[in-house]
């Protein structure tokens, strides 16, 4: 069953191996979804544990379908919709109808390789959740922050000051949400045992933050969905790839684009936090510069490095230290 949700609605496709057995158009409701579900059982006579329902990463456009069909314990993916697009090869056109019947395609021919979605636990969806409103509440404040200074810079005092005047309150406002935010989200995850230790572990790294501890332990839903540190640097942008083809082609090592870039930058501030104090970071940056390499290269070395000792901490379950010396014995 293949799902392509909006806001308003979402289109579905069922199919088998060879035919589109079903396809329709459902609101997107709490009522509506469950009228559907009961009509696709009842007078469809569909055993509804016999399909994979498949859909596209939606943000909360997809909350209420997810909850309902994970209340009823069925088999559900969510995937990418760069991976579907890319996998389907060269396509015309678009429009809802048609992408149902593509992630139905999609599901049917990847079926070997799709990943079963399971609900994350109450308390990461509420930090989640927070974090999601943490990022909003900072572009808000960015943009007016952003707003003030070209207005000093371009117009007139007069102008200038209206502007600034203006915008005074929501400013104060916004920081003091966003230092409420940040208080709620140290209290949430202080509140559970095995979020707790965790977040020891990843901000006893030199570098790594709260922000940027919050940030892993959703996407990696408390490192369940990634079982080494290079799998999740690809999905964040920081692992490079060759760029070669025979004789002709000799490119260099460069990152994909396709990451999620917002913990592409929280990873670049850590990496920067690093190598601003002494240690083995900041060594290892200053000598790769002297030894002519690019610093945005090295800075992305630096970056994966840390990735890979917060990996590390959370496998091993030990604090991160600063000056370990390997010790062996000879019996």
């Amino acid at each position: 069953m293949g799902c392509d949700i909006s806001q308003e609605s979402f289109n579905y496709c069922l199919r088998n191996e060879s035919d589109i057995v079903l396809e329709g158009k459902v609101d997107n409701g709490i009522k509506s979804i469950k009228s559907w579900l009961h009509q696709l059982r009842k007078e469809h006579g569909l055993k509804l544990g016999d399909i994979l329902f498949c859909m596209e990463h939606t943000g909360v456009y997809g909350a209420i379908l997810l909850r309902e069909l994970s209340q009823r314990s069925l088999t559900i993916c969510v995937e990418s919709a760069v991976n579907i697009k890319l996998s389907l090869g060269m396509q015309r056109g678009k429009n809802d109808k048609v992408d149902a019947q593509r992630i139905a395609e999609y599901a049917r021919r990847f079926t070997d390789r799709l990943k079963q979605w399971q609900p994350k636990r109450e308390v990461l969806s509420k930090l989640q959740l927070l974090n999601r409103m943490r990022e909003r509440l900072i572009k808000a404040k960015t943009d007016l922050s952003r707003f003030n200074h070209d207005a000093q810079r371009f117009l007139t005092k007069q102008e200038s000051k209206i502007v600034i005047e203006g915008t005074k309150k929501p400013v104060a406002a916004l920081n003091e949400q966003i230092h409420r935010t940040d208080s709620e989200i140290e209290r949430l995850i202080k509140s559970d045992d095995h979020l707790k230790r965790l977040s020891e572990l990843i901000t006893s790294v030199d570098g790594i933050g709260m922000v940027t501890c919050c940030a892993m332990l959703v996407r990696t839903n408390e490192f369940k969905s990634f079982k080494n540190h290079k799998k999740f640097a690809c999905t964040a942008g920081i692992a490079p790839f060759e760029h070669t083809s025979g004789k002709s082609v000799r490119g260099k090592a460069r990152v994909s684009h396709h990451a999620h870039k917002d913990m592409k930058k929280l990873l670049h501030m850590c990496a920067v936090s690093a190598i601003s104090r002494k240690g083995t970071l900041q060594d290892y940056y200053l000598k790769k510069v002297a030894e002519g390499k690019n610093k945005m290269l090295v800075l992305n070395a630096v970056r994966n490095k840390l990735t890979s000792r917060v990996f590390a901490v959370v496998r091993d379950g030990v604090m991160y230290e600063k000056n370990y010396q390997y010790r062996f014995s000879m019996s």
